[in-house]
């Protein structure tokens, strides 16, 4: 249960230091609902932020998440299962390309999109058309209506999602549980999906199967635990290999989404469903990936990247070095680097690897990174052609 956390101390990344490899965009207006679907949810509060938040987003003091929250908003996206419209809560790009595919960014269990706060406007700086979505069930969404939160409804509610605004063979971007969900998506849609990068990915559980034999009142009351104070913060601690001087508030911003009226309705029936399991579904697999992860990860073991780099078909492995669980968030820039630099990569040659690094998958051990860059944050070495 990664939380959505950040540092506001995190420098932001000087624009000349992307400049040489910015991609070639075009301005254009906002993607447009589909025809007849509805307008787009933008109302603000007074302070600027969506007028659907919590009002606890008025309490946060994270810079980067003041400044993304204040751009997410509600668009409708109708589906099998719901006799309305779901009123779909993202962040859309301020531009968007023309040559070059866009860049979906997904969310780890019971997350949203503030955790791609810092990471966001790196790439959007970078040039790229980067979305960010909520997965139905988490994040900010109008689910008033409660419709089902299982795993087949969030799998049709982002095609119906890709289907409205994106309309383009993505990079499909998911950290954690996510991860789980673009392996899902991918193998259902392969012809929306360009390229997948995982990032911690939490791909090998079976699913809570516990809950599905529980009463519900059980349910509710581990969904309560779920939301309390005092998991978040364990949560937060485990969740990050040094603990963030701006503890307090990356907690409120990590458990945001948690205060809407439909959020546990929408958790519990996710859980008792089942939830993911995707085992059976990695080596079908058959786009080009990046596995990025954490070497300190205290969440998701590092023997399980080197499994998945196994069991892919066709993937290069990453390591964030002195890292937890969410890279994006507390190496932003790194995390960055990477994304830009696979997105650069001309060839699906695993061969291309650095000569210090075994170019045959059988030949590593978890002891040994298939990453060997230690190149600092700041001085990103990627050229990106598209």
């Amino acid at each position: 249960m990664p939380p959505l956390l950040t540092s506001s101390s995190v420098p932001a990344l000087p624009l000349a230091a992307w400049s040489r490899y910015r991609l070639r965009v075009a301005a254009s207006n906002a993607a447009s609902a589909p025809d007849g679907a509805g307008a787009t949810a933008r109302c603000t509060s007074t302070g600027g932020f969506p007028s659907f938040l919590p009002g606890a987003v008025e309490r946060i003091r994270d810079g980067a998440a003041i400044r993304l929250a204040k751009r997410i908003e509600r668009v409708p996206v109708q589906t099998s299962f719901s006799g309305s419209a779901i009123s779909s809560s993202c962040v859309r790009p301020l531009k968007q390309q023309q040559d070059g595919d866009p860049v979906v960014l997904l969310h780890g269990f019971d997350s949203s999109v503030l955790e791609w706060r810092y990471t966001y406007p790196l790439l959007e700086e970078a040039g790229l058309e980067a979305w960010a979505v909520d997965i139905l069930g988490w994040g900010f969404s109008d689910l008033e209506t409660r419709p089902p939160c299982d795993v087949a409804s969030k799998r049709e509610h982002f095609y119906q999602f890709w289907k409205s605004y994106i309309k383009r063979p993505m990079v499909l971007v998911g950290p954690s549980l996510g991860a789980a969900v673009a392996i899902d998506f991918s193998v259902n849609y392969p012809e929306a999906v360009s390229k997948l990068i995982f990032i911690g990915a939490s791909v090998y559980s079976e699913g809570p199967k516990d809950m599905t034999r529980m009463p519900k009142f059980v349910s509710y009351a581990g969904v309560f635990i779920l939301k309390s104070l005092p998991l978040r913060f364990l949560a937060t601690r485990l969740a990050f290999k040094k603990t963030p001087n701006e503890f307090f508030d990356w907690v409120q911003i990590g458990r945001l989404h948690c205060l809407l009226p439909w959020w546990e309705d929408a958790t519990v029936d996710f859980m008792i469903r089942g939830g993911y399991n995707v085992i059976n579904q990695i080596k079908q697999v058959k786009h080009k990936c990046l596995i990025l992860w954490g070497e300190d990860d205290g969440i998701i073991s590092s023997k399980l990247a080197y499994r998945l780099h196994q069991e892919l078909p066709d993937a290069i492995l990453r390591q964030v070095r002195q890292c937890g669980h969410i890279p994006h968030v507390e190496k932003p820039r790194e995390a960055a680097k990477h994304v830009l630099e696979f997105l650069a990569r001309n060839t699906s040659d695993k061969s291309d690897q650095s000569p210090s690094e075994p170019s045959d998958k059988s030949d590593q051990s978890p002891s040994e990174p298939s990453d060997k860059s230690d190149q600092s944050p700041s001085e990103p070495s990627v050229v990106v052609n598209r």
